[in-house]
């Protein structure tokens, strides 16, 4: 089964903040949108994640700085691991088990046109293919 499949399944709005927004906007929209992760975007381009682990590295790392007062820029990941629409969906789980993350977007052309999580995947997974989902 293909990633494409999956991101049929579901929907593919792509929740993104721009660079120099702060920690707490991003953690008050993942709260409003009931999501766990956001896109950080700089000039138009995307330039990492921001997701509920980088809370607590932030928090950390940050010793007592207020979240409102560091921007994304400085707590997010930039080391992003992405899918293709054609990849594989167990090998899009075996990639976000071995390298620990929960949250994996689906880029096309250099634009982030979904987002997966490790739920999303399973849940596609586990459910037989003669069957069709939401039953």
């Amino acid at each position: 089964m293909k990633v494409k499949s999956l991101l049929d399944t579901k929907s593919q709005e792509v929740v993104s903040l721009d660079s120099g927004s702060s920690v707490e906007d991003a953690i008050r929209l993942m709260h409003n949108k009931k999501i766990s992760a956001v896109m950080v975007m700089e000039n138009g381009r995307t330039s990492g994640i921001f997701t509920e682990r980088d809370v607590v590295r932030c928090y950390i790392a940050k010793d007592g700085k207020k979240f409102g007062d560091v921007p994304l820029r400085d707590a997010m990941t930039t080391d992003l691991i992405v899918a293709g629409q054609n990849d594989n969906v167990g090998d899009i789980m075996a990639i976000m088990v071995q390298n620990n993350i929960r949250h994996l977007p689906v880029v096309e052309r250099d634009a982030v046109i979904g987002m997966l999580s490790i739920r999303d995947v399973i849940g596609f997974c586990s459910v037989p293919e003669s069957v069709p989902a939401g039953r």
